[in-house]
């Protein structure tokens, strides 16, 4: 073999394989832009639901503390983890997952959200509910972020988390009734049922913005 073919393949193995590291991060990268543009628009990932119990675990069902304890979870570790394994189900907007809660009244904890969707700042809007098993049902708004972040695996090798951050709960009350829209970056809360011994109809109006700390 002619040593200048032989030197020119040697050197296109290197190049290739050099590539290599760099077009398997670039394609890691595009999954995890593909990801946070999913969730963004359903609020799913891979095709699957965010487990409503991140909410309770959120703050919704610690009615003990002023401040949510836990405020991040990673979404890639968090569906189909041992630690939200209940079953989740649909019931039109509203995406439900119960826990077996022996010692309460109705036996059984239940926490659901819908999703409101976006604002224009890539903030999401969601609204989330949760009973311990009572009579009361506890509607909190939350103010979400979205990132991506680098970890480090037990072994050391790096992987792109999704991170999803609870910024701001806003709770609405024992039962509550009303709407939730987004527009651009306001969101507009329309209460016509403060709780349960709520009969006014009364119809109440208040907006928020959606914007980072």
């Amino acid at each position: 073999m002619d040593w200048r073919i032989c030197r020119t393949t040697v050197i296109l193995l290197w190049l290739v394989c050099s590539a290599m590291p760099h077009l398997s991060a670039a394609a890691q990268d595009s999954t995890t832009a593909a990801l946070l543009t999913e969730v963004r628009k359903t609020f799913t990932l891979g095709g699957k639901p965010i487990p409503p119990e991140i909410f309770r675990d959120f703050g919704d069902g610690n009615l003990a503390d002023s401040l949510p304890i836990w405020v991040t979870v990673d979404l890639r570790a968090a569906i189909d983890s041992n630690l939200y394994f209940d079953d989740i189900k649909q019931s039109g907007d509203w995406v439900i997952q119960r826990k077996p809660a022996p010692g309460s009244l109705n036996g059984m904890e239940e926490t659901a959200y819908t999703y409101i969707g976006p604002a224009e700042n890539g903030l999401l809007v969601v609204l989330a509910t949760y009973s311990g098993g009572g009579s009361g049902e506890f509607f909190t708004l939350h103010l979400l972020s979205l990132d991506a972040a680098l970890a480090f695996y037990s072994g050391g090798k790096v992987y792109d988390r999704i991170n999803l951050t609870n910024l701001r709960s806003m709770p609405l009350g024992d039962r509550w009734g009303g709407e939730i829209h987004v527009e651009k970056n306001t969101v507009r809360i329309i209460t016509t049922r403060k709780g349960p011994a709520d009969q006014s109809g009364a119809r109440e109006e208040r907006t928020i913005e959606a914007k980072m700390p």
